[in-house]
């Protein structure tokens, strides 16, 4: 087990300097840089405005730039973000941590809802409930989910159960430690059942299916035919070789968090990963995209690694090699 931890590890070296190679190439495409503003700006001097190309290279060819990141990227050094004035490093660190808050609470949300449901509808395959279930997934699949995040912040605006936004109270500073943590947990309730939601309608349309293609085979009808209950031949056979696609969905959907709550995180005003990213696009800010790039698609990366291993774990005729 091992050996393949860390033989995937070493595949990933190179996945994801191609990965960063092609993003910065990519970036490179869009006419001007962070310094374009700078320039239009009349009282920010021209020397100063070519000091800052040289301190950073910018003044270089681009496959040149791209060295010299790589360089630094190696040492964790992911450069200086020009819109907020720190190193890029202690900024995604920062808020990588609010991002990882919410998505572990949207996942135990929409996993949590998806994966029993899924199973309930798949033994009453065709009923009113499964029609009910499975308009409502589908209408949960084809919701943006900007426009749920819209309609969660208009709920909390006229009923006031639950803030508006944000993080913490804007006089959170003020708080003990304990009411500051109640807090968070109100302000993450929204934009986590926004996310739980809308991730809930995919895995359950995938839970169902999976299951109604292992109730149809054989070792399942024998284990009805030697009498066994019917709890016992759903949960304990059927069950468990249903979740083998989802345990391999489940690595992508941890990427697809990173993806998904960029605009839900923007809406709500979440100050995690996605916003950050979002905000690093629009402002140009060359080397705080490039970090958060590469600290994506080694999330991708990492989850499919944890998706292999938990896949071999729950199903034994899996191996290694």
């Amino acid at each position: 087990m091992l050996r393949y931890i860390v033989r995937r590890l070493l595949h990933m070296i190179p996945l994801l300097l191609g990965i960063s190679f092609i993003s910065f190439g990519i970036q490179q495409l869009a006419p001007g840089n962070f310094t374009t503003v700078m320039k239009a700006d009349p009282t920010v001097s021209p020397a100063y405005v070519r000091q800052l190309e040289h301190q950073f290279g910018l003044d270089k060819p681009w496959p040149v730039q791209y060295v010299l990141w790589l360089r630094n990227a190696l040492h964790l050094n992911f450069g200086y973000s020009f819109a907020y004035k720190t190193p890029v490093a202690q900024l995604i660190f920062q808020r990588m941590g609010n991002t990882f808050i919410l998505a572990v609470a949207s996942m135990i949300i929409s996993w949590g809802l998806a994966i029993p449901l899924g199973v309930w509808i798949a033994v009453r395959k065709d009923s009113w409930l499964d029609r009910i279930v499975s308009i409502l997934s589908f209408a949960g699949i084809s919701a943006p989910g900007f426009f749920l995040a819209l309609l969660a912040l208009l709920f909390a605006e006229h009923t006031g159960f639950l803030p508006v936004g944000g993080m913490h109270a804007p006089e959170a500073y003020f708080f003990t430690p304990w009411h500051n943590f109640t807090d968070m947990l109100a302000h993450l309730i929204l934009p986590a059942l926004v996310l739980g939601v809308g991730g809930c309608a995919g895995i359950l349309r995938q839970m169902r299916g999976s299951m109604l293609d292992t109730l149809g085979e054989i070792y399942v009808q024998a284990a009805r035919s030697r009498g066994l209950s019917e709890n016992r031949v759903i949960w304990k056979h059927a069950f468990r070789n249903a979740l083998n696609p989802l345990i391999t969905l489940f690595g992508f959907s941890l990427a697809g968090l990173l993806s998904g709550s960029a605009l839900v995180e923007n809406v709500m005003a979440w100050p995690g990963l996605g916003k950050l990213i979002l905000d690093a696009v629009l402002a140009r800010d060359l080397y705080l995209v490039m970090g958060s790039f590469v600290m994506g698609a080694a999330l991708l990366l990492l989850g499919n690694l944890a998706a292999d291993i938990m896949l071999m774990a729950a199903d034994p005729r899996i191996r290694m090699e």
